[in-house]
């Protein structure tokens, strides 16, 4: 089916280009110029990629068997394929989308918090926790324990994105753990996809394999600790020398 394969050809381009990217500013110095122009592509090659997997998912959900036909050769009933390949994907592409946006603008509003309650901003976190129950919903519609459980990552993201949206005066630091959590978190998103989803041209029957899932979330969550201790410690340091300067009479 031409138009779920040109998606598929944009999706993979822009999604593997941009996970090599992830890692440069991940583990380069923070705030350079290589940090920011890198990052910034990035963000533009995920919400391409995201988009692409928006236009897959829908046009799995008006033609599944057409979409899938190695999970129909598996025996796969329809309303499986529709759940993991249409609402799934379609769940996983929003909250990519949310997540990339919302990492960009903690650092872009910095200086002007009240900007992040833009409602653009806050209706893509609320569509995003929308998109989240749908998921559950339809995986316990089949009895799909892997719809409803990932659908609890984007009711927390959107919930915790929210409370910092609508906290009166922000910690300077908290926009750094924001942009942190938010920019890795949507690494994980597409990698999880990646190695799950990709994984169905490899070996089909193994497309749900739990490791498939769990390699990005663990490697994600080290590199969102890591990198938010850091940054705690970094503020904290600066607090104490701040301390030990005398003042001047």
């Amino acid at each position: 089916m031409w138009p779920f394969e040109g998606f598929l050809f944009v999706h993979i381009t822009t999604g593997a280009v941009g996970l090599l990217l992830f890692w440069i500013p991940v583990l380069g110095k923070k705030g350079s110029a290589t940090h920011r122009k890198v990052g910034t592509w990035y963000s533009r090659l995920m919400l391409v990629t995201a988009s692409m997997a928006i236009g897959m998912a829908s046009t799995t959900l008006l033609a599944p068997i057409a979409t899938h036909p190695k999970q129909v050769a598996l025996n796969w009933p329809q309303s499986r394929i529709e759940g993991i390949f249409g609402w799934m994907m379609l769940y996983l592409a929003i909250m990519t989308i949310h997540l990339v946006w919302h990492g960009v603008a903690t650092i872009r509003n910095k200086k002007q918090h009240l900007a992040n309650r833009h409602w653009a901003n806050v209706g893509l976190n609320l569509f995003t926790i929308f998109a989240a129950l749908v998921c559950a919903y339809r995986g316990w519609l089949i009895n799909e324990t892997l719809m409803m459980g990932f659908s609890v990552v984007g009711v927390a993201s959107g919930l915790t994105n929210l409370w910092f949206i609508y906290t009166d005066e922000p910690s300077r630091i908290m926009y750094q753990l924001e942009h942190v959590k938010s920019i890795v978190g949507s690494g994980i998103s597409v990698y999880t996809a990646f190695m799950a989803f990709g994984f169905v041209r490899l070996n089909p029957g193994h497309a749900l394999n739990p490791k498939m899932w769990s390699i990005p979330l663990a490697v994600g969550l080290v590199i969102i600790i890591y990198q938010q201790m850091r940054i705690r410690l970094a503020f904290w340091r600066s607090r104490a020398a701040a301390s030990r300067v005398p003042s001047k009479a």
